[in-house]
């Protein structure tokens, strides 16, 4: 059994990439949360990830602490379901994936990730901005791609549609404003359940963090 260990889903947006794709395999995992930005989460992790850091899949005594790798090694598991067969198709996924992981360093700072949070109020500078600008590229070209056979990125379910998860929760918490094109990918992306389910962990961990503690 593969066990995926992941951070709080109310801040860690690179846990979120890996936890949705091998929900959408329908590969089965037992998931082991850490509490991030606390005292022992140091300790807690270093049994798990040499890098110190979540995401880690487990594998038996296979260890991978990097959450692309972690996607690579789920499409493996698969027999390739994670990237389109066209190899073409299959380059450009890799491509903007592998910009969404280097890349939008100033959106990522600008709106930091909280899945539970909507209607904030938060102005983007330049730099941000230009990132927003983007991403929508990036949607756009794929939305409006003759021949597309499905509704995501690249037709069916890939590693670029996990990749900008938190893209998509970062856009609904601030309320980004959208063409017409990528908004038709927001939409459909924010009513997938898993994206879903994911939100409900968030919600279910705040309230649980806002619990009095008994004496």
């Amino acid at each position: 059994m593969l066990r995926l260990v992941i951070g709080n889903k109310s801040l860690s947006s690179w846990s979120l990439r890996p936890w949705i794709l091998l929900k959408h395999l329908d590969l089965d995992f037992d998931e082991v949360v850490l509490d991030l930005d606390t005292p022992g989460f140091a300790t807690e992790i270093r049994p798990y990830s040499p890098a110190g850091r979540v995401p880690v899949l487990l594998d038996g005594e296979l260890r991978i602490w990097e959450s692309l790798a972690i996607c690579e090694f789920a499409d493996e598991l698969t027999g390739g379901a994670a990237w389109p067969t066209d190899p073409a198709l299959r380059a450009e996924a890799r491509a903007v994936s592998a910009e969404m992981h280097a890349g939008f360093v100033a959106l990522r700072a600008e709106w930091p990730f909280d899945p539970v949070a909507r209607d904030l109020q938060v102005p983007l500078g330049d730099a941000g901005r230009a990132d927003v600008r983007r991403v929508e590229h990036i949607w756009n070209d794929c939305m409006t791609r003759p021949g597309r056979n499905g509704p995501w990125l690249f037709g069916q379910y890939s590693i670029a549609d996990a990749m900008f998860a938190p893209v998509v929760l970062r856009f609904l918490s601030y309320g980004a404003s959208l063409s017409k094109a990528s908004k038709s990918y927001f939409d459909f992306s924010i009513e997938d359940p898993h994206l879903q389910e994911w939100v409900a962990g968030a919600r279910a961990e705040a309230a649980a963090s806002n619990e009095p503690q008994s004496a």
